[in-house]
């Protein structure tokens, strides 16, 4: 190839297109993760997996672990660390973690926009 050749078959580069964050946290859900991290798991971190089970097929599970797994992906936001099973990183991508406190209830919820719906319970999940 001669250097003309060389010059002219070289190719520009396209700056690639910002890819959205992994998943996002509301105000309240970093509060109570502070809080948790603070109080009754301090050294650990929460660990969001998806899981097959439930009648639309997919759930969310979290569980306090002491280390990153091989392959999790780590999530910052608004100051706060958790981590994501690499598996379920194409099942999250997008999702917006909320603290919903109810009358009979409170926990974490999921806004997630990969979901194409729920079972009636609410407890699980399809893509």
């Amino acid at each position: 190839m001669t250097e003309q050749n060389a010059t002219t078959a070289t190719a520009t580069a396209t700056p690639r297109r910002a890819l959205p964050p992994l998943m996002t946290l509301t105000d309240r859900a970093a509060q109570r993760l502070e809080k948790l991290y603070q109080t009754n798991h301090a050294g650990h971190l929460l660990r969001i997996a998806v899981s097959t089970k439930g009648c639309s097929g997919h759930a969310y599970d979290m569980s306090f672990v002491e280390q990153a797994g091989p392959g999790d992906e780590v999530v910052v936001d608004k100051g706060v660390t958790l981590l994501v099973d690499r598996k379920a990183t194409l099942f999250l991508i997008g999702s917006v973690m909320d603290y919903e406190v109810k009358q009979l209830e409170s926990g974490f919820t999921f806004s997630n926009p990969n979901e194409k719906g729920r079972c009636g319970c609410g407890e699980s999940f399809h893509v």
